[in-house]
């Protein structure tokens, strides 16, 4: 399939690249390690330091504290692979070809941040679990690319429940840190499977010492039901965050023993947006925003601020390259839109820190199969100033999927569970519409006064201006980064391999009679019959 993105001139690539600014004063000048913490489908605002109480999360906190707490973090794509991709590419994922895709093929022609700081910045790379993924990555020989660095796996734990992982994340740290030569910068991948589903329902309670009276009502999303049900799968996933954050806590214990903590740039977050109804696998408040810690004693100001500022996934690259004393134009890799943050390390304002760091682009393609023809559910949008504007560009497709191929986008559980019988039952009907129904070409939301973007201001005429204004600049700026979908070639994402072979033409085959799995959801969430 040929690129539909033109090869852009060595001089636009010069004059448009992220370019170095000092780095941030400190008594040392060396290149700072780098640890990167990515937890498995974690929404803000869950962790302690947010101030959410029904989370005990004392590394991400302690981070926070002694570093910055920003609370307009984004990911460009609330999906694992295209955020992972956009985070070590440093571009959104309409500029990634393949890779704007879940379980896709990443494309030889894009380098990571991991692979320059370990080819050009000499740097000791490792990761332990997730790094990028699903999908394949493979050099132009066909060998296996390293993005993340080199794996760490070997040390297993016993885990609390059948549902989270047994490898020990912070022990195989400690394997990574005893096998780095002295003195020489690492930079490692901490991936954790948390608080990724499946989970053992009511582990929460019976294990994490939880109960369900510890989430307020108003902590529970307006498209779900306030029952039971929803709180304990709610504290299931609270526990698996837990459990990503005890690593956390091993590990900065570690480099504080090792004197390596001051001059370690730790960032904490997560991948995209919680595994419920509504959230991962789509573009909402709750899908994209996510948390976000940085701590750096050596080389940030001011420790203890929180930031207001947009932040957006494509801005950890630029980062990382910068403090590592890399120029984005001597690396290899592609130009990225993204905005290094030393300038808010530097800086010693909490709030809105850099007046132009005001909005952030999010969008989607193919995430998970089930819709005729492995089609994907593609959305463009802006969050700025408070205001979420999204286009959907094909409304006659299923979001989550088509229900008949039990709504493949949206992992099972018991929310989803519960969602889905209510309307089998003719109990509720609205919660379903508002998981897994049609959706408008437009949608407009005021993010500050409704979090769980309910209340579709598009067609309201007092807010028709706004909408034509965050839609003309959503779609200049992607003119300016060549999405193919302001060229009338939106079409190529479609087009694209699912590379999982057991798992292609899902569509077509589970219709044909096919006994095709989906190990991500349950068998009853396959509709009996099409709905439309």
């Amino acid at each position: 399939m040929k690129s539909p993105f033109p090869p852009l001139l060595a001089v636009v690539f010069a004059l448009l690249a992220p370019t170095p600014s000092p780095a941030a004063d400190n008594d040392d000048a060396s290149q700072p390690n780098i640890l990167f913490a990515i937890a498995d489908d974690a929404s803000f605002p869950h962790m302690g330091a947010y101030g959410t109480s029904w989370i005990k999360t004392p590394g991400f906190d302690r981070v926070a504290a002694e570093g910055l707490l920003f609370n307009r973090a984004y990911t460009p794509n609330a999906k694992c692979a295209p955020s992972r991709s956009c985070i070590l590419t440093g571009r959104n994922s309409w500029q990634l070809e393949e890779a704007a895709n879940h379980i896709c093929a990443f494309p030889t022609k894009f380098l990571s941040f991991m692979e320059v700081l370990k080819d050009k910045g000499d740097y000791f790379t490792g990761h332990v679990q997730k790094g990028w993924g699903p999908g394949t990555a493979h050099d132009e020989n066909g060998k296996p690319r390293q993005l993340t660095g080199a794996p760490y796996n070997k040390r297993k734990t016993k885990p609390l429940t059948s549902g989270i992982s047994a490898n020990d994340y912070a022990a195989n740290f400690e394997d990574f840190l005893a096998d780095c030569p002295d003195g020489k910068p690492w930079c490692f991948w901490y991936g954790s499977v948390e608080p990724h589903r499946g989970y053992e329902y009511g582990s929460g309670v019976a294990k994490g010492g939880k109960s369900i009276d510890d989430i307020p009502a108003d902590e529970i999303p307006d498209f779900w039901p306030k029952s039971d049900t929803v709180r304990n799968d709610l504290l299931d996933y609270a526990l698996e965050i837990e459990w990503f954050d005890s690593h956390l806590v091993r590990m900065l214990k570690t480099l504080e023993e090792r004197g390596q903590l001051e001059n370690t740039l730790v960032v904490v977050t997560a991948d995209n947006g919680m595994p419920f109804p509504r959230v991962k696998g789509q573009e909402y408040e709750r899908s994209n925003h996510l948390p976000l810690a940085i701590m750096w004693p050596k080389g940030i100001a001011a420790p203890g601020r929180q930031i207001d500022d947009y932040v957006s996934f494509i801005d950890f690259a630029p980062t990382f390259l910068e403090v590592a004393g890399l120029a984005w134009e001597d690396t290899g890799m592609a130009y990225s839109p993204g905005r290094s943050l030393t300038d808010i390390f530097r800086s010693e304002k909490s709030g809105q820190v850099i007046a132009t760091r005001d909005h952030v682009l999010i969008g989607k393609e193919r995430h998970d199969i089930g819709r005729p023809h492995d089609w994907g559910y593609p959305i463009r949008g802006i969050v700025k100033n408070g205001k979420l504007y999204l286009h959907n560009y094909e409304t006659d497709r299923w979001p989550a999927g088509n229900p008949e191929t039990g709504y493949l986008n949206t992992d099972g559980g018991a929310t989803k569970t519960e969602i889905l019988e209510m309307r089998r039952s003719g109990e509720n009907t609205e919660y379903w519409q508002l998981n897994f129904g049609k959706r408008p070409a437009e949608e407009l939301f005021d993010v500050a006064a409704d979090r769980d973007c309910v209340n579709n201001l598009a067609d309201d005429p007092k807010f028709a201006d706004l909408k034509a204004q965050l839609r003309d600049e959503l779609e200049e700026k992607l003119r300016q980064q060549e999405d193919p979908r302001m060229e009338g070639n939106g079409d190529y994402f479609d087009q694209i391999d699912y590379v999982n072979p057991a798992g292609k033409n899902f569509y077509e085959r589970y219709l044909a009679g096919e006994k095709v799995k989906a190990g991500w959801v349950n068998e009853t969430d396959f509709e009996k019959e099409p709905l439309d």
